[in-house]
C-alpha cells in the first residue's frame, strides 16, 4: 500500500490557485477590454487542463497553470488600474458637481442679499422721503401759521429785491418796488441800503398794483 501511494503523481498545486482567478477574471471587463490578453490567458490555462486530464503530466501541466496564474495576476492588476480610474474620475466628477452645485448656491444667495440691500434702500430712502416731506410740511404750516412780517431790519450787503424775494416777504424779487415806494421817506436811492434800516412791509395791495410794479422792475 505505502509503494503504491509513494508510485502516483501529486496534483499540480497551481491549479487550484488559478482556476477561481480564471472564472473571477471572466466574470469581469476583461473579455471586453482586453480580449488578446484574455484569449491568450484562457488558451495557457486550457492547455494546462488538457496536459492534466489527456496525458497526466501534472508537472507539465502545473508548469502551464504557474503560467496561466501570472497571466491573471497581471491582467487582474490591469483591470484593478482601470476600476481604480474609473473611480478617481468619478469622484472627480462628483467634485465638480459639488463644486459647481456650491458656486451656483453662492451666486443665488449674493444675488437675493443685493436684492434685500435694495429693496431695504429703497424701503429707507422712501422713509427718508417721508420725513423730509413731513417736516417740510411742518415748516410750511408753521411759517403759515405766523403772521407775515409787517418790517424788516436791513442787514449788510442786502438789496430790495434780495428782501422781497425772501419766503417770509413777498417770496419774489419782482415785487421789490412795493417796499421802496412804501419806504420813500428813508431810501433815497433803491440801489442803495443801510444796515439797520426799518422798513416797512406792506401787505395790504391789489393785482394793479402788483403789476404796476412788475413793470416798473423790469425796467
Amino acid at each position: 500500500m505505502v509503494l503504491l501511494t509513494g508510485c502516483v503523481a501529486p496534483l499540480p498545486t497551481w491549479r487550484a490557485r488559478v482556476t477561481p482567478l480564471v472564472e473571477e477574471i471572466g466574470r469581469q471587463d476583461a473579455p471586453r477590454l482586453f480580449p488578446q490578453e484574455y484569449r491568450s490567458l484562457l488558451e495557457t490555462f486550457e492547455h494546462g487542463e488538457a496536459v492534466f486530464h489527456v496525458t497526466k503530466d501534472h508537472k507539465l501541466a502545473d508548469s502551464f497553470y504557474q503560467m496561466a496564474f501570472q497571466k491573471a495576476e497581471l491582467l487582474q492588476s490591469e483591470l484593478r488600474r482601470i476600476r481604480q480610474r474609473k473611480d478617481d474620475e468619478e469622484r472627480q466628477r462628483i467634485a465638480e458637481i459639488a463644486a459647481k452645485a456650491e458656486e451656483e448656491q453662492l451666486m443665488l444667495e449674493a444675488a437675493q442679499a443685493e436684492l434685500l440691500l435694495r429693496e431695504q434702500e429703497r424701503i429707507q430712502a422712501e422713509a427718508e422721503a417721508r420725513i423730509k416731506a413731513e417736516t417740510k410740511l411742518q415748516r410750511t404750516r408753521k411759517e403759515q401759521s405766523q403772521p407775515a412780517p409787517t418790517s424788516y431790519t436791513v442787514r449788510r450787503g442786502e438789496t430790495l429785491p434780495q428782501i422781497s424775494g425772501r419766503t417770509e416777504i413777498y417770496n419774489n424779487s419782482n415785487l421789490w418796488p412795493i417796499i421802496y415806494r412804501a419806504n420813500r421817506d428813508q431810501i433815497r436811492d433803491p440801489k442803495r441800503l443801510w444796515p439797520g434800516q426799518v422798513l416797512t412791509i406792506p401787505r395790504h395791495f391789489n393785482l394793479n398794483e402788483v403789476e404796476d410794479v412788475r413793470r416798473y422792475a423790469g425796467k
